[in-house]
């Protein structure tokens, strides 16, 4: 039995397959992105918290006592001081 001509201008599935697929390139760059992000987030968690008693400034946790309102206490002195004013005709 012959085929049709129609059977024959068909592209076999794996070249339309292999068309749909991003380029090898790509497909290595966003591997290597997954890698990098794994040891990152493994290196984030072997380390532990940066800062364990910081706080969101947004309010409390539930079954949380409220805070002082994010002040730092202990802190006192540590704004810029004010200027000073200069007299009219006085070298700068």
């Amino acid at each position: 039995m012959s085929s049709s001509s129609a059977d024959r201008s068909r592209p076999p599935l794996r070249q339309a397959v292999t068309r749909l697929l991003p380029a090898r390139s790509v497909v290595g760059f966003l591997a290597l992105l997954v890698v990098l992000g794994l040891l990152s987030y493994a290196a984030g968690t072997a380390v532990g918290p940066v800062a364990p008693g910081l706080r969101p400034a947004g309010g409390t946790r539930t079954g949380e006592s409220p805070t002082d309102g994010g002040d730092m206490g202990g802190m006192h002195g540590m704004g810029a001081p004010a200027p000073r004013p200069v007299p009219v005709g006085a070298p700068r």
